[in-house]
């Protein structure tokens, strides 16, 4: 694996979970590594100091033994690099008040300055039905990416996909969402 790409998400990956972001055993990150190759983190990694061997690489075209040891999002990372040429890296995580807060919304309008300057309104989808979530997903999930400009998708009571060409500004971008969620939550008790 190419060891600089694995740096890079190994720190993300880090900063994420600290942030909990991720919990243990949920949650995914990954990078492209060419156009039908990516890196994904382990079914059995914890994300909070992770190292090589917490990622696998696996091939689009090669359904092998790796794909078994790939993240349980891997079919949804699949699709997002398959329909989304510009995604360079996929995350998928439970920031806690994003993810609350879409609960009870349609969308999330920040109030603060962070995130009306870098967000705008984010709309919150509805799966409907959990029965069938994990075969629709990857589907539904690249779809919107697709239909819509975002690269944050908050998801009603399952977290939050994002992509985006620049690790870091995916990142930036999941804690601001998390940020301004947080400062709606609370000062909804005001």
């Amino acid at each position: 694996m190419d060891r600089h790409i694995v740096d890079e998400i190994t720190r993300i990956a880090h900063s994420l979970f600290t942030k909990n972001f991720f919990s243990v055993y949920h949650g995914s990150i990954s990078a492209r590594t060419g156009s039908e190759t990516f890196i994904i983190n382990t079914r059995e990694a914890i994300l909070d100091t992770p190292n090589e061997e917490a990622f696998v690489k696996v091939d689009a075209q090669k359904r092998d033994y790796r794909w078994k040891l790939a993240s349980e999002d891997v079919h949804i990372h699949e699709r997002i690099y398959e329909t989304i040429p510009s995604a360079k890296y996929i995350s998928y995580t439970l920031p806690p008040y994003a993810v609350a807060y879409g609960l009870k919304h349609a969308k999330v309008t920040p109030a603060d300055y962070y995130g009306k300057r870098y967000l705008g309104t984010i709309p919150v989808y509805d799966p409907k039905h959990f029965e069938n979530w994990t075969e629709r997903a990857p589907f539904e999930i690249a779809r919107f990416f697709q239909e819509h400009e975002a690269h944050l998708l908050l998801i009603r009571g399952f977290g939050l996909f994002a992509y985006d060409r620049d690790i870091t500004e995916m990142a930036k971008k999941i804690s601001i969402l998390e940020n301004s969620c947080r400062l709606l939550v609370l000062s909804a008790n005001l």
